[in-house]
């Protein structure tokens, strides 16, 4: 494409056709960016350690403790696992620190809730640290499979 631009150097133009040319020119470096797409893991940049965790969090709950900090299921969060009179749960921060929420973080594709599975996860039960000493035993001691049951007698 040839652009003709006349101008005429007595006139008064020649700002207007300068300003012109110096757009054509420069237009296509306004489309730079300063990441490529998908270039930059924000994690690597921003960090969040336990404690600023807890006296962002204490704001909400005096009775708060941060077990651990990871990079959450959504690029821009941070998943905290805390614990709160001795029950553990998950709470997001976004990487600002200006957002938390508490709640389930769901997937639409196929409806996952990737809150309840870490919930699972963090909750499970360590069954060899169980004391058996006092336990009643019905059946063989030697089975492959055992069952727990608890009960409360009162």
């Amino acid at each position: 494409m040839m652009i003709y631009v006349s101008i005429n150097i007595m006139g008064s133009h020649i700002k207007y056709y300068t300003f012109i040319l110096a757009i054509l020119i420069f237009n296509p470096f306004s489309f730079a960016y300063g990441f490529q797409p998908k270039s930059q893991n924000c994690i690597k940049c921003h960090t969040l350690n336990k404690e600023e965790a807890l006296l962002l969090i204490k704001n909400f709950n005096q009775n708060v403790n941060v077990i651990n900090i990871k990079k959450g299921p959504v690029s821009y969060l941070w998943e905290i696992e805390i614990e709160i009179n001795g029950k553990k749960g998950i709470i997001y921060m976004d990487l600002s620190k200006k957002h938390i929420f508490e709640g389930s973080l769901m997937t639409i594709q196929d409806k996952k809730n990737i809150t309840q599975d870490r919930l699972t996860d963090i909750n499970r039960i360590d069954v060899s640290k169980i004391p058996l000493n006092d336990a009643l035993v019905l059946g063989s001691k030697n089975a492959k499979k055992k069952i727990i049951v608890f009960d409360d007698p009162d």
